[in-house]
C-alpha cells in the first residue's frame, strides 16, 4: 500500500516552502502519494479539524500527524524508509512554488501580451488597418491568453482538487507546440500565407488538446475529503 503523506500549508507561512522543497525531495526517490493541501480550502481545513492541527507547515503520513514544521531531509526520509524507490513517472502533486513549466508560461503570456500591444499601437489601435492588424489581435487572443491559461492552469487547477497532474516532458512538449502553432499562424496572418496559418492553428489546437487531455483527470478525482 502506498504511503500517503500530506503536507498542509498556508500562503502567509514562510516556512511552509521550506517544507515543501524537502518533501518535494523525497517524493522524487520514494514513491509515495505527496500532496500538499492549504489550509485555507475546504480538503486542508477538513484535516485540520479533525486532528487538531494548530500550526503549519505540518506532515500528516497516512492520516497521522508526524511532524510540525519544517523536517530535515534525513528526518522526512525516516518517516517514509518502508516506501519503495520511485520509478519513472510525471505525475506529481502542485504546491505553492511554481513549477518551471509554469513560470515559462507565465513568461510566455507576458511577452505576447507585450507583442500584441505593441503591434496594435504602431497599427494604430483594434480600430487600425495595419497589414499586421490580425496576427496582433491573434498574439493577444492565441498567445497571452493561451499561455496565461497553462501557466496558471497546471498550477492552481490540481492545488484546489489536491490531484496529481501529468507534467515534465509532455508540458514542455505542450509549450513547444503552441509556440510554434502561434509563431506560424501570426506569420501566416501577417503575409497573408494561408497555408502557413492552417499549420500553425493546426499545431496550436493540437497543444490545446493535449493541455485538456492533462487536465481531463485532474477534473475527474474527487476531492479527498468531502
Amino acid at each position: 500500500m502506498t504511503l500517503k503523506v500530506q503536507l498542509l500549508v498556508s500562503e502567509w507561512c514562510a516556512p511552509c516552502r521550506g517544507a515543501e522543497e524537502v518533501w518535494q525531495q523525497i517524493a522524487q526517490k520514494k514513491a509515495i502519494a505527496f500532496e500538499v493541501l492549504d489550509v485555507g480550502q475546504r480538503e486542508g481545513r477538513a484535516i485540520v479539524a479533525h486532528l487538531g492541527v494548530k500550526t503549519v507547515p505540518a506532515t500528516v503520513i497516512d492520516g497521522v500527524l508526524k511532524h510540525v514544521g519544517v523536517p530535515t531531509t534525513k528526518e522526512a526520509m525516516g518517516f517514509v524508509a518502508a516506501a519503495p524507490d520511485k520509478t519513472a513517472g510525471t505525475a506529481h502533486y502542485v504546491g505553492l512554488t511554481l513549477a518551471p513549466t509554469s513560470s515559462w508560461a507565465i513568461a510566455a503570456a507576458a511577452l505576447y501580451l507585450a507583442l500584441a500591444g505593441s503591434a496594435l499601437v504602431f497599427g494604430g489601435g483594434i480600430a487600425g488597418d495595419a497589414p499586421w492588424r490580425a496576427a496582433a489581435l491573434h498574439a493577444f487572443g492565441l498567445g497571452f491568453l493561451a499561455f496565461i491559461i497553462f501557466g496558471l492552469g497546471e498550477h492552481m487547477l490540481p492545488r484546489f482538487t489536491g490531484a496529481p497532474i501529468r507534467g515534465g516532458r509532455v508540458s514542455w512538449v505542450q509549450q513547444g507546440l503552441a509556440h510554434s502553432g502561434t509563431i506560424l499562424l501570426l506569420v501566416g496572418l501577417a503575409f497573408d500565407q494561408r497555408a502557413t496559418a492552417i499549420i500553425g492553428g493546426m499545431l496550436a489546437w493540437a497543444a490545446l488538446a493535449l493541455f485538456s487531455a492533462r487536465l481531463a483527470p485532474v477534473l475527474r478525482c474527487p476531492p479527498p475529503f468531502s
